[in-house]
């Protein structure tokens, strides 16, 4: 797995929900204790359940971790700002219907569909990449081909 490109504020937001689910930890590991202190295992649901969650738990707090390990803070002042990059809001025009939207292309933990926030790993963040105004892409969604062209880039 490569490098994860990330904002200073995509960063600190996955450090915060790691330290979010590592304060979760002990307070399942002190109900399992709970739980085990009842008696027979087999039939006692709250264990199981304190146990699966506490495994589900332990494998988020693992992947977050890789995250972070695999995290590059991009320093957007090298970034070639004739062309769509990471941390660039693109305005787009549907060549269908004429309508424009804006996207913004994000790193890991920053992406949010409400706020048009997409990852650069996303199909539209890769047919994106490495454009330049005018240029019009093609882009495989599960409704067919769409085709945009890109009406200005902008880095904040």
């Amino acid at each position: 797995m490569g490098q994860i490109p990330v904002t200073e504020e995509g960063k600190r937001k996955l450090q915060e929900d790691l330290a979010v689910r590592e304060e979760q930890v002990p307070q399942l590991q002190a109900a399992i204790a709970e739980a085990r202190d009842k008696g027979d295992l087999k039939e006692n649901a709250e264990y199981h359940a304190a146990r699966e969650k506490l495994g589900f738990l332990q494998g988020e707090i693992a992947e977050l971790k890789s995250k972070l390990a695999r995290c590059v803070v991009v320093d957007e002042n090298m970034i070639d700002k004739d062309k769509v990059a990471f941390g660039a809001c693109v305005e787009l025009q549907d060549l269908s219907d004429g309508s424009s939207e804006e996207w913004f292309l994000v790193g890991d933990g920053e992406d949010d569909a409400l706020e048009n926030k997409i990852l650069t790993s996303s199909p539209m963040g890769q047919a994106l990449l490495g454009h330049e105004v005018g240029d019009e892409i093609t882009v495989e969604a599960p409704v067919g081909e769409l085709q945009f062209k890109i009406m200005s880039i902008n880095y904040n």
